[in-house]
């Protein structure tokens, strides 16, 4: 009531009495705020994973498997889950509404639902001791995200290993696989497409003298073997109002069946001769891995990293680059082999980059808009500098949330930094108007003018933030579909209006003491008139 505001307002005079107290107030909450700010701040996420009815488990099994023997996996599969099948819960896990099994010949698929639609989740165990039970087999379950969109692409760091000498890089690529698996056990690492050099490749090398003897060069080639197997896209057809048709040069379906069908083709010239292929190339018998990928132009084996959802994925960035590559590049196994992160790691850093100059545009924004409303540069510029207490108020209060909950700093959290800068200068701006005001009308002095307004903005500034606080809270709170998606967002703008009402108080009028000396007060501007009269 009436004497916590005479209280506070007491705590301000002394706080503005002198420069030196001025000073001190200013100097000691902002490096609170700042320090707060860094020293609280969590390592940061992608896109927020929700809670989706929905587990999945990818695998890699070992090569050479039939028909029979991958169909056999999935009986297996069956088998272990059946006590759970049609079930609501046994032994405190929920049951599986759904279930299917996809068996092909590099990869298998595996996925189920719960018929508890809000605990999907706790079927991921089943699923990894499903994976590990078929000797040989590798692969990775997880609860895809509510924004995944590509099969096994969610919360996922691809660590891309790429070069000239495929043997380097799947042995690269092998060595780091095992290495994560025995020292980050709790890390999911999944192959794309092998680590494994023992699948049958055929190569067709092409002889660059005989290619030029006849006006070709080894990309002319190439394109004559696209055509000759799968097809080379040369155009497209479009009628109107109707869809567009791709054009696809391609032989006939039953001419190329076998790799020496391939090399033994007729082609056509440029110099309108008739050749075999087997005229202008060689061809090799090899081994390689499963599928040929290439990454800028050069062969690559991706290993998709997937951490447990309670490690943000910077610490495993930052894990990867300062502990797991730097070790490997000591023991000579990354030499002549280019290793990078890419996938939702990427994503992150472009995300992060994207949202620091939104936050800057709209701080620029906000001040532009209070410079033209106040008709000054100054007053503004000091109305923002509770921006950055908000911020420490709002890392602050993610940081409470996590103590209850598993909260990373997402993007979708990361928003209501943004959202912050409009909210927070509100109580700075009722301080610094009213001040002006009794400065310029009222005939107050200028400290006066100050407590004055903070004594008289106080109740209206608390019941705003009030009500904001609790209006906000639900989103924190209360349990719910969808609540991890919000809850982070409403505990950041939560605590920085928190923090930032506290501090507002303070900092405002002890910053505007300085520049407000500078108003001239109604009975000073009178006396001036009067002057210049006589």
């Amino acid at each position: 009531g009436a004497s916590m505001v005479q209280f506070i307002t007491g705590l301000v005079s002394r706080a503005i009495n002198t420069w030196q107290s001025r000073v001190i107030t200013v100097g000691t909450l902002t490096l609170v705020a700042i320090l707060g700010f860094f020293v609280l701040m969590p390592k940061t996420d992608y896109l927020p994973q929700g809670n989706r009815n929905f587990v999945l488990s990818i695998l890699v099994p070992p090569p050479g498997l039939s028909t029979g023997e991958r169909k056999e996996i999935g009986e297996e599969f069956f088998k272990k889950a059946d006590y759970l099948i049609g079930k609501e819960e046994v032994d405190g896990v929920p049951g599986i509404l759904n279930m299917f099994f996809v068996g092909g010949d590099s990869f298998m698929i595996a996925g189920a639902m719960s018929t508890k639609w809000d605990r999907a989740g706790e079927l991921l165990p089943l699923f990894n001791r499903m994976i590990f039970s078929v000797p040989g087999m590798v692969g990775v379950s997880m609860q895809p995200g509510i924004f995944q969109r590509r099969l096994g692409r969610a919360r996922t760091i691809d660590l891309d290993f790429s070069g000239g000498d495929l043997n380097a890089i799947v042995r690269a690529s092998g060595m780091t696989f095992v290495k994560l698996m025995q020292e980050r056990p709790t890390f999911q690492v999944r192959p794309i497409p092998s680590i494994e050099l023992i699948y049958p490749e055929v190569q067709i090398i092409p002889d660059r003298d005989r290619l030029k003897a006849n006006g070709m060069s080894t990309a002319d080639l190439g394109v004559t073997l696209d055509v000759l197997m799968d097809g080379r896209d040369i155009g497209d057809f479009k009628q109107e109002g109707r869809k567009k048709i791709d054009l696809v040069l391609k032989a006939g379906e039953d001419d190329i069946a076998t790799p020496e069908d391939l090399f033994n083709a007729m082609v056509v010239t440029p110099t309108g001769r008739v050749l075999p292929v087997s005229s202008l190339s060689r061809l090799v018998r090899t081994q390689g891995i499963n599928q040929i990928r290439h990454l800028e132009r050069s062969r690559a084996v991706t290993l998709q990293i997937t951490p447990p959802l309670e490690i943000p994925l910077q610490t495993v960035m930052e894990d990867i680059e300062q502990n797991i590559i730097p070790s490997l590049e000591k023991q000579g196994v990354l030499e002549g082999v280019n290793v990078r992160m890419a996938g939702a790691a990427d994503k992150l850093k472009v995300t992060q980059k994207t949202l620091q100059w939104n936050f800057v545009l709209a701080a620029l924004i906000a001040y532009l808009l209070m410079a033209a409303l106040f008709g000054n540069f100054l007053y503004p510029l000091i109305i923002m500098f509770t921006v950055p207490l908000a911020g420490a108020g709002g890392v602050l209060g993610l940081r409470v949330l996590g103590l209850f909950v598993n909260q990373p700093m997402d993007i979708l959290t990361m928003l209501g930094f943004v959202i912050l800068i409009g909210v927070v200068v509100n109580n700075a701006i009722l301080i610094v108007h009213q001040s002006l005001n009794n400065v310029r009308h009222n005939a107050m002095g200028h400290k006066e003018a100050i407590v004055e307004a903070t004594r008289t903005r106080l109740r209206p500034i608390y019941m705003s933030a009030l009500t904001s606080i609790f209006g906000m809270l639900p989103l924190v709170v209360f349990p719910g579909a969808g609540s991890e998606l919000y809850r982070g967002l409403g505990s950041v703008i939560l605590g920085g209006i928190a923090v930032s009402t506290i501090f507002t108080v303070f900092v405002i009028p002890s910053l505007l003491m300085f520049a407000i000396r500078m108003e001239r007060t109604s009975t000073d501007t009178d006396e001036e008139n009067t002057y210049e009269s006589i």
